[in-house]
Protein backbone atom coordinates (compact mmCIF):
# COMPACT_ATOMS: atom_id res chain seq x y z
CA UNK A 1 0.00 0.00 0.00
CA UNK A 2 1.40 3.38 -1.05
CA UNK A 3 0.00 6.38 0.80
CA UNK A 4 0.97 10.06 0.43
CA UNK A 5 2.53 12.22 3.10
CA UNK A 6 1.02 15.50 4.27
CA UNK A 7 1.94 18.59 2.30
CA UNK A 8 3.52 20.55 5.11
CA UNK A 9 5.23 19.60 8.39
CA UNK A 10 6.54 21.44 11.45
CA UNK A 11 8.91 20.67 14.30
CA UNK A 12 6.89 18.97 17.04
CA UNK A 13 9.09 20.42 19.76
CA UNK A 14 9.45 16.91 21.21
CA UNK A 15 12.80 15.21 20.64
CA UNK A 16 11.46 11.68 20.25
CA UNK A 17 8.58 12.74 18.01
CA UNK A 18 10.39 14.95 15.46
CA UNK A 19 8.16 16.51 12.75
CA UNK A 20 4.35 16.37 12.61
CA UNK A 21 1.85 17.75 10.08
CA UNK A 22 1.72 21.54 10.28
CA UNK A 23 -1.93 21.72 11.37
CA UNK A 24 -1.58 19.10 14.14
CA UNK A 25 -1.11 19.95 17.81
CA UNK A 26 1.22 18.33 20.31
CA UNK A 27 -0.48 18.15 23.70
CA UNK A 28 0.19 16.74 27.10
CA UNK A 29 -2.20 13.83 27.51
CA UNK A 30 -3.99 15.52 30.43
CA UNK A 31 -5.22 18.26 28.09
CA UNK A 32 -6.83 15.77 25.67
CA UNK A 33 -8.03 13.14 28.14
CA UNK A 34 -8.79 12.57 31.77
CA UNK A 35 -6.32 10.07 33.18
CA UNK A 36 -7.09 8.23 36.40
CA UNK A 37 -5.72 5.01 37.93
CA UNK A 38 -8.09 2.45 39.41
CA UNK A 39 -7.98 1.39 43.06
CA UNK A 40 -10.60 -1.39 42.78
CA UNK A 41 -8.96 -4.57 44.05
CA UNK A 42 -10.05 -8.19 43.65
CA UNK A 43 -12.36 -8.65 46.62
CA UNK A 44 -15.98 -9.32 47.47
CA UNK A 45 -17.65 -7.56 50.41
CA UNK A 46 -21.28 -8.12 51.39
CA UNK A 47 -21.86 -4.41 52.07
CA UNK A 48 -20.75 -3.31 48.57
CA UNK A 49 -22.49 -3.53 45.20
CA UNK A 50 -21.44 -6.55 43.14
CA UNK A 51 -19.64 -5.74 39.88
CA UNK A 52 -17.85 -7.37 37.01
CA UNK A 53 -14.15 -6.56 37.20
CA UNK A 54 -12.09 -5.75 34.11
CA UNK A 55 -8.67 -6.86 35.28
CA UNK A 56 -5.09 -6.82 34.03
CA UNK A 57 -5.26 -9.89 31.79
CA UNK A 58 -8.49 -8.69 30.17
CA UNK A 59 -6.60 -5.65 28.94
CA UNK A 60 -3.27 -7.32 28.25
CA UNK A 61 -4.67 -10.00 25.92
CA UNK A 62 -7.41 -8.08 24.12
CA UNK A 63 -7.60 -5.19 21.65
CA UNK A 64 -11.09 -4.29 22.88
CA UNK A 65 -13.09 -4.72 26.08
CA UNK A 66 -16.58 -5.97 25.22
CA UNK A 67 -19.67 -7.14 27.10
CA UNK A 68 -19.25 -10.82 26.15
CA UNK A 69 -15.92 -11.23 27.94
CA UNK A 70 -15.76 -13.51 31.03
CA UNK A 71 -15.12 -10.85 33.66
CA UNK A 72 -14.26 -11.68 37.25
CA UNK A 73 -16.97 -11.23 39.89
CA UNK A 74 -16.10 -8.74 42.61
CA UNK A 75 -17.52 -5.84 44.59
CA UNK A 76 -16.78 -2.12 44.75
CA UNK A 77 -17.96 0.89 46.71
CA UNK A 78 -20.67 3.12 45.26
CA UNK A 79 -18.07 5.83 44.64
CA UNK A 80 -15.81 3.38 42.83
CA UNK A 81 -18.68 2.15 40.66
CA UNK A 82 -19.51 5.73 39.71
CA UNK A 83 -15.89 6.59 38.90
CA UNK A 84 -14.54 3.42 37.30
CA UNK A 85 -17.46 1.99 35.30
CA UNK A 86 -16.33 1.57 31.69
CA UNK A 87 -17.81 3.95 29.12
CA UNK A 88 -17.70 4.07 25.33
CA UNK A 89 -14.49 5.73 24.16
CA UNK A 90 -12.39 4.76 27.18
CA UNK A 91 -8.94 3.33 26.71
CA UNK A 92 -7.72 1.09 29.54
CA UNK A 93 -3.97 0.61 29.98
CA UNK A 94 -1.70 -1.51 32.15
CA UNK A 95 0.15 0.79 34.54
CA UNK A 96 2.17 -1.75 36.57
CA UNK A 97 4.14 -4.82 35.54
CA UNK A 98 7.32 -6.79 36.13
CA UNK A 99 9.00 -5.36 33.02
CA UNK A 100 8.78 -2.05 31.16
CA UNK A 101 7.76 -3.92 27.98
CA UNK A 102 4.38 -4.66 29.53
CA UNK A 103 3.68 -1.06 30.57
CA UNK A 104 0.91 0.92 28.81
CA UNK A 105 -0.60 -2.02 26.92
CA UNK A 106 -3.95 -0.65 25.78
CA UNK A 107 -7.47 -1.96 25.14
CA UNK A 108 -10.35 0.12 23.78
CA UNK A 109 -13.94 0.21 25.08
CA UNK A 110 -16.25 0.64 22.05
CA UNK A 111 -19.53 0.86 23.99
CA UNK A 112 -20.85 1.56 27.49
CA UNK A 113 -20.48 -1.41 29.84
CA UNK A 114 -22.79 -0.87 32.83
CA UNK A 115 -21.71 -2.93 35.81
CA UNK A 116 -18.17 -3.48 34.46
CA UNK A 117 -15.55 -1.70 36.58
CA UNK A 118 -11.88 -1.06 35.85
CA UNK A 119 -9.64 -3.04 38.21
CA UNK A 120 -6.40 -2.47 40.04
CA UNK A 121 -3.02 -2.13 38.22
CA UNK A 122 -4.88 -0.37 35.38
CA UNK A 123 -5.43 3.25 34.43
CA UNK A 124 -8.39 4.69 32.54
CA UNK A 125 -7.90 7.21 29.74
CA UNK A 126 -11.20 8.98 29.09
CA UNK A 127 -11.21 11.45 26.15
CA UNK A 128 -12.47 14.99 26.47
CA UNK A 129 -14.74 16.43 23.75
CA UNK A 130 -12.66 16.92 20.60
CA UNK A 131 -10.62 13.77 21.23
CA UNK A 132 -11.34 10.33 19.74
CA UNK A 133 -10.90 7.46 22.16
CA UNK A 134 -10.21 5.08 19.27
CA UNK A 135 -7.34 7.34 18.15
CA UNK A 136 -5.96 7.49 21.70
CA UNK A 137 -5.89 3.70 21.76
CA UNK A 138 -3.80 3.68 18.58
CA UNK A 139 -1.45 6.28 20.05
CA UNK A 140 -0.76 3.87 22.90
CA UNK A 141 -0.17 1.07 20.38
CA UNK A 142 2.57 3.04 18.61
CA UNK A 143 6.23 2.25 19.10
CA UNK A 144 6.87 5.92 19.90
CA UNK A 145 4.52 5.96 22.87
CA UNK A 146 5.72 2.53 24.06
CA UNK A 147 9.32 3.72 24.05
CA UNK A 148 8.40 6.90 25.90
CA UNK A 149 6.47 5.02 28.58
CA UNK A 150 9.24 2.45 28.98
CA UNK A 151 11.59 5.31 29.86
CA UNK A 152 9.05 6.94 32.19
CA UNK A 153 8.30 3.72 34.11
CA UNK A 154 10.06 3.42 37.44
CA UNK A 155 10.69 0.68 39.98
CA UNK A 156 13.07 -2.21 40.69
CA UNK A 157 11.34 -5.57 41.13
CA UNK A 158 8.14 -4.11 39.67
CA UNK A 159 7.83 -1.08 37.41
CA UNK A 160 4.93 1.32 37.08
CA UNK A 161 3.67 4.49 35.48
CA UNK A 162 2.81 7.22 37.92
CA UNK A 163 0.04 9.78 37.45
CA UNK A 164 2.49 12.53 36.56
CA UNK A 165 4.19 10.51 33.82
CA UNK A 166 0.84 9.64 32.21
CA UNK A 167 -0.62 13.12 32.53
CA UNK A 168 2.37 14.85 31.02
CA UNK A 169 3.43 12.60 28.15
CA UNK A 170 3.39 14.70 24.98
CA UNK A 171 1.49 13.19 22.05
CA UNK A 172 0.38 14.40 18.60
CA UNK A 173 -3.30 15.19 18.04
CA UNK A 174 -4.78 16.03 14.64
CA UNK A 175 -8.24 17.62 14.31
CA UNK A 176 -11.03 15.32 15.50
CA UNK A 177 -12.17 14.34 11.99
CA UNK A 178 -8.64 13.16 11.17
CA UNK A 179 -8.37 11.30 14.47
CA UNK A 180 -11.54 9.40 13.55
CA UNK A 181 -10.27 8.77 10.01
CA UNK A 182 -6.88 7.49 11.23
CA UNK A 183 -8.53 5.17 13.77
CA UNK A 184 -10.91 3.82 11.11
CA UNK A 185 -8.05 3.30 8.66
CA UNK A 186 -5.96 1.44 11.24
CA UNK A 187 -8.91 -0.68 12.34
CA UNK A 188 -9.43 -1.81 8.75
CA UNK A 189 -5.78 -2.36 7.83
CA UNK A 190 -4.74 -4.04 11.08
CA UNK A 191 -7.75 -6.37 10.76
CA UNK A 192 -6.39 -7.48 7.38
CA UNK A 193 -2.94 -8.06 8.83
CA UNK A 194 -4.40 -9.87 11.85
CA UNK A 195 -6.32 -12.17 9.50
CA UNK A 196 -3.09 -13.05 7.68
CA UNK A 197 -1.36 -13.70 11.01
CA UNK A 198 -4.23 -15.96 12.07
CA UNK A 199 -3.83 -17.95 8.83
CA UNK A 200 -0.13 -18.46 9.54
CA UNK A 201 -0.87 -19.46 13.14
CA UNK A 202 -3.41 -21.97 11.85
CA UNK A 203 -0.77 -23.35 9.49
CA UNK A 204 1.67 -23.75 12.39
CA UNK A 205 -0.98 -25.68 14.34
CA UNK A 206 -1.68 -27.93 11.35
CA UNK A 207 2.04 -28.57 10.86
CA UNK A 208 2.37 -29.51 14.54
CA UNK A 209 -0.58 -31.92 14.22
CA UNK A 210 0.89 -33.50 11.09
CA UNK A 211 4.29 -33.82 12.75
CA UNK A 212 2.83 -35.53 15.79
CA UNK A 213 0.67 -37.82 13.64
CA UNK A 214 3.65 -38.83 11.49
CA UNK A 215 5.73 -39.66 14.57
CA UNK A 216 2.97 -41.59 16.35
CA UNK A 217 2.00 -43.61 13.26
CA UNK A 218 5.57 -44.48 12.28
CA UNK A 219 6.69 -45.68 15.73
CA UNK A 220 3.62 -47.90 16.11
CA UNK A 221 2.94 -49.09 12.55
CA UNK A 222 6.34 -48.76 10.93
CA UNK A 223 6.89 -47.36 7.43
CA UNK A 224 6.11 -50.53 5.45
CA UNK A 225 2.37 -50.39 4.68
CA UNK A 226 2.40 -54.07 3.62
CA UNK A 227 3.86 -55.46 6.84
CA UNK A 228 1.64 -58.11 8.52
CA UNK A 229 0.24 -56.90 11.84
CA UNK A 230 -0.51 -58.43 15.23
CA UNK A 231 -2.27 -57.39 18.39
CA UNK A 232 0.27 -55.65 20.61
CA UNK A 233 -1.41 -56.93 23.75
CA UNK A 234 -1.75 -53.34 24.95
CA UNK A 235 -5.30 -52.02 24.61
CA UNK A 236 -4.42 -48.39 23.86
CA UNK A 237 -1.63 -49.33 21.43
CA UNK A 238 -3.60 -51.63 19.14
CA UNK A 239 -1.80 -53.52 16.38
CA UNK A 240 1.92 -53.38 15.58
CA UNK A 241 3.95 -55.15 12.87
CA UNK A 242 4.02 -58.88 13.57
CA UNK A 243 7.79 -59.09 14.01
CA UNK A 244 8.00 -56.24 16.57
CA UNK A 245 8.23 -56.57 20.32
CA UNK A 246 6.32 -54.48 22.84
CA UNK A 247 7.57 -54.28 26.39
CA UNK A 248 8.54 -52.14 29.36
CA UNK A 249 11.13 -49.46 28.63
CA UNK A 250 13.51 -51.04 31.18
CA UNK A 251 13.86 -54.11 28.92
CA UNK A 252 15.61 -51.99 26.32
CA UNK A 253 16.93 -48.94 28.13
CA UNK A 254 18.25 -48.37 31.65
CA UNK A 255 16.70 -45.45 33.53
CA UNK A 256 18.89 -43.66 36.11
CA UNK A 257 17.65 -40.75 38.20
CA UNK A 258 19.68 -37.61 38.75
CA UNK A 259 21.61 -37.37 41.99
CA UNK A 260 19.53 -35.40 44.48
CA UNK A 261 22.06 -32.92 45.79
CA UNK A 262 21.89 -29.14 45.63
CA UNK A 263 24.82 -28.01 43.51
CA UNK A 264 26.59 -24.71 43.86
CA UNK A 265 26.15 -22.46 40.83
CA UNK A 266 29.11 -20.59 39.37
CA UNK A 267 29.65 -18.40 36.32
CA UNK A 268 32.34 -20.58 34.76
CA UNK A 269 32.14 -24.31 35.40
CA UNK A 270 30.55 -27.56 34.30
CA UNK A 271 27.13 -27.28 32.62
CA UNK A 272 24.02 -28.83 34.17
CA UNK A 273 21.33 -30.17 31.84
CA UNK A 274 17.88 -29.65 33.32
CA UNK A 275 14.40 -29.11 31.85
CA UNK A 276 15.12 -26.21 29.50
CA UNK A 277 18.20 -27.94 28.05
CA UNK A 278 16.23 -30.99 26.83
CA UNK A 279 13.54 -29.44 24.63
CA UNK A 280 15.25 -29.98 21.25
CA UNK A 281 16.69 -32.95 19.38
CA UNK A 282 20.01 -32.59 21.16
CA UNK A 283 20.90 -31.38 24.65
CA UNK A 284 21.61 -27.63 24.41
CA UNK A 285 24.06 -26.33 26.99
CA UNK A 286 24.78 -22.74 25.92
CA UNK A 287 22.43 -21.20 28.49
CA UNK A 288 22.76 -23.94 31.11
CA UNK A 289 23.56 -23.22 34.74
CA UNK A 290 27.07 -24.28 35.78
CA UNK A 291 28.66 -25.83 38.83
CA UNK A 292 32.09 -26.47 40.30
CA UNK A 293 34.30 -29.46 39.56
CA UNK A 294 33.61 -30.82 43.06
CA UNK A 295 29.86 -30.89 42.53
CA UNK A 296 30.25 -32.12 38.95
CA UNK A 297 32.19 -35.17 40.16
CA UNK A 298 29.52 -35.91 42.77
CA UNK A 299 26.71 -35.57 40.22
CA UNK A 300 28.23 -38.05 37.73
CA UNK A 301 28.91 -40.78 40.31
CA UNK A 302 27.19 -44.12 39.91
CA UNK A 303 26.96 -44.22 36.09
CA UNK A 304 25.35 -40.80 35.82
CA UNK A 305 27.88 -39.30 33.42
CA UNK A 306 26.03 -38.64 30.13
CA UNK A 307 27.54 -40.35 27.09
CA UNK A 308 26.87 -40.03 23.35
CA UNK A 309 23.56 -41.67 22.43
CA UNK A 310 22.08 -41.29 25.93
CA UNK A 311 18.74 -39.56 26.33
CA UNK A 312 18.06 -36.96 29.03
CA UNK A 313 14.40 -37.11 30.04
CA UNK A 314 12.44 -34.49 31.99
CA UNK A 315 10.41 -36.12 34.75
CA UNK A 316 9.27 -33.02 36.65
CA UNK A 317 7.26 -29.92 35.69
CA UNK A 318 7.45 -30.19 31.88
CA UNK A 319 7.21 -33.97 31.96
CA UNK A 320 8.21 -35.86 28.81
CA UNK A 321 10.70 -33.49 27.22
CA UNK A 322 13.68 -35.47 25.94
CA UNK A 323 16.97 -34.70 24.20
CA UNK A 324 19.84 -36.76 22.93
CA UNK A 325 23.51 -36.46 23.90
CA UNK A 326 25.59 -35.70 20.81
CA UNK A 327 28.77 -37.55 19.86
CA UNK A 328 30.90 -34.49 20.54
CA UNK A 329 29.81 -32.67 23.65
CA UNK A 330 31.54 -30.96 26.56
CA UNK A 331 31.49 -32.73 29.93
CA UNK A 332 28.20 -32.04 31.71
CA UNK A 333 26.04 -33.45 34.46
CA UNK A 334 22.32 -33.91 34.95
CA UNK A 335 20.65 -31.17 36.91
CA UNK A 336 17.53 -31.58 38.99
CA UNK A 337 14.26 -32.83 37.46
CA UNK A 338 15.74 -35.10 34.77
CA UNK A 339 16.87 -38.69 34.45
CA UNK A 340 19.25 -40.53 32.14
CA UNK A 341 18.16 -43.19 29.64
CA UNK A 342 20.91 -45.47 28.27
CA UNK A 343 20.37 -48.19 25.67
CA UNK A 344 21.04 -51.77 26.78
CA UNK A 345 21.74 -52.88 23.21
CA UNK A 346 24.42 -50.95 21.31
CA UNK A 347 22.47 -51.33 18.04
CA UNK A 348 19.34 -49.65 19.39
CA UNK A 349 18.57 -46.28 17.83
CA UNK A 350 18.59 -43.28 20.13
CA UNK A 351 16.74 -41.30 17.48
CA UNK A 352 13.99 -43.92 17.32
CA UNK A 353 13.49 -44.03 21.10
CA UNK A 354 13.44 -40.24 21.23
CA UNK A 355 10.60 -40.27 18.68
CA UNK A 356 8.79 -42.96 20.70
CA UNK A 357 8.97 -40.82 23.84
CA UNK A 358 7.61 -37.80 21.95
CA UNK A 359 4.80 -39.85 20.37
CA UNK A 360 1.26 -40.33 21.66
CA UNK A 361 2.34 -43.83 22.71
CA UNK A 362 4.27 -42.42 25.67
CA UNK A 363 2.51 -39.05 26.02
CA UNK A 364 -0.79 -40.76 26.87
CA UNK A 365 0.87 -43.08 29.39
CA UNK A 366 2.58 -40.15 31.07
CA UNK A 367 -0.75 -38.37 31.48
CA UNK A 368 -2.04 -41.37 33.45
CA UNK A 369 0.95 -41.72 35.77
CA UNK A 370 1.78 -38.08 36.52
CA UNK A 371 1.18 -36.96 40.08
CA UNK A 372 0.85 -33.50 41.57
CA UNK A 373 -1.62 -30.69 40.90
CA UNK A 374 0.34 -27.54 40.03
CA UNK A 375 3.76 -29.25 39.85
CA UNK A 376 3.53 -32.41 37.73
CA UNK A 377 6.07 -35.20 38.13
CA UNK A 378 6.65 -38.87 37.34
CA UNK A 379 8.70 -41.20 39.51
CA UNK A 380 11.54 -43.20 37.99
CA UNK A 381 9.98 -46.61 38.52
CA UNK A 382 6.91 -45.53 36.53
CA UNK A 383 9.20 -44.38 33.71
CA UNK A 384 10.90 -47.77 33.69
CA UNK A 385 7.49 -49.39 33.29
CA UNK A 386 6.40 -47.38 30.24
CA UNK A 387 5.25 -49.72 27.46
CA UNK A 388 7.14 -49.05 24.23
CA UNK A 389 7.33 -50.67 20.78
CA UNK A 390 10.69 -52.28 19.90
CA UNK A 391 11.34 -53.10 16.23
CA UNK A 392 14.61 -54.76 15.22
CA UNK A 393 17.54 -52.29 15.45
CA UNK A 394 17.99 -51.91 11.68
CA UNK A 395 14.29 -51.07 11.32
CA UNK A 396 14.53 -48.59 14.16
CA UNK A 397 17.27 -46.82 12.20
CA UNK A 398 15.18 -46.73 8.99
CA UNK A 399 12.12 -45.35 10.79
CA UNK A 400 14.23 -42.74 12.57
CA UNK A 401 15.83 -41.62 9.30
CA UNK A 402 12.40 -41.32 7.68
CA UNK A 403 11.05 -39.28 10.58
CA UNK A 404 14.08 -36.99 10.74
CA UNK A 405 13.59 -36.11 7.05
CA UNK A 406 9.83 -35.72 7.48
CA UNK A 407 10.18 -33.55 10.59
CA UNK A 408 12.89 -31.42 8.99
CA UNK A 409 10.50 -30.62 6.14
CA UNK A 410 7.66 -29.79 8.53
CA UNK A 411 9.94 -27.76 10.78
CA UNK A 412 11.00 -25.70 7.76
CA UNK A 413 7.34 -24.94 7.03
CA UNK A 414 6.90 -23.90 10.65
CA UNK A 415 9.93 -21.59 10.51
CA UNK A 416 8.65 -19.99 7.30
CA UNK A 417 5.25 -19.36 8.91
CA UNK A 418 6.91 -17.92 12.03
CA UNK A 419 9.00 -15.60 9.85
CA UNK A 420 5.87 -14.50 7.99
CA UNK A 421 4.18 -13.72 11.32
CA UNK A 422 7.20 -11.73 12.48
CA UNK A 423 7.22 -9.67 9.27
CA UNK A 424 3.47 -9.08 9.45
CA UNK A 425 3.74 -7.88 13.04
CA UNK A 426 6.56 -5.53 12.06
CA UNK A 427 4.39 -4.22 9.22
CA UNK A 428 1.46 -3.75 11.61
CA UNK A 429 3.59 -1.86 14.12
CA UNK A 430 5.16 0.36 11.46
CA UNK A 431 1.77 1.19 9.94
CA UNK A 432 0.31 2.25 13.30
CA UNK A 433 3.36 4.35 14.13
CA UNK A 434 3.42 6.11 10.75
CA UNK A 435 -0.30 6.89 10.84
CA UNK A 436 -0.55 8.29 14.37
CA UNK A 437 2.40 10.68 14.00
CA UNK A 438 1.28 11.90 10.60
CA UNK A 439 3.91 10.30 8.37
CA UNK A 440 1.05 8.98 6.20
CA UNK A 441 -2.01 10.91 5.04
CA UNK A 442 -4.82 8.36 5.20
CA UNK A 443 -7.74 10.72 4.61
CA UNK A 444 -8.18 9.95 0.92
CA UNK A 445 -7.86 6.20 1.51
CA UNK A 446 -10.58 6.37 4.18
CA UNK A 447 -12.85 8.41 1.89
CA UNK A 448 -12.48 5.84 -0.90
CA UNK A 449 -13.25 3.02 1.53
CA UNK A 450 -16.42 4.80 2.68
CA UNK A 451 -17.50 5.34 -0.91
CA UNK A 452 -16.93 1.67 -1.69
CA UNK A 453 -18.97 0.57 1.32
CA UNK A 454 -21.80 2.92 0.34
CA UNK A 455 -21.78 1.57 -3.21
CA UNK A 456 -21.98 -2.00 -1.93
CA UNK A 457 -24.84 -1.07 0.40
CA UNK A 458 -26.71 0.61 -2.45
Amino acid sequence: MSLPKYGKYKDSGVSWLENVPAHWRVLRLKYACRVFPSNVDKHFRDDEPSVQLCNYTDVYYNEQITADMPFMKASASADQVAKFTLKAGDTIITKDSETADDIAIAAYVPEDLPGVVCGYHLSMIRPYPGTSGAFVKRLFDSIYAKARFAVAANGLTRVGLGQYALDNVELPFPPIDEQIAIAAFLDRETAKIDALIAEQEKLIALVAEKRQAAISHSVTNGINPNAPMKDSGVAWLGEVPAHWEVGALKRYWSVTDCKHITAEFVDDGYPLASIREVQSRYVLLDAAKRTTRLYYEQLIEGGRQPSPGDLIFSRNATVGEVAQVEKCHPPFAMGQDVCLLRRLCDDSSSDFMQFVIRSSVVVEQLKNIMVGSTFKRVNVEEIRGLQVPAPPPEEQARIAAFLIEECDTLDMLKREAELAISLLRERRSALIAAAVIGQLDVREAVAHAVEAQEAIAA
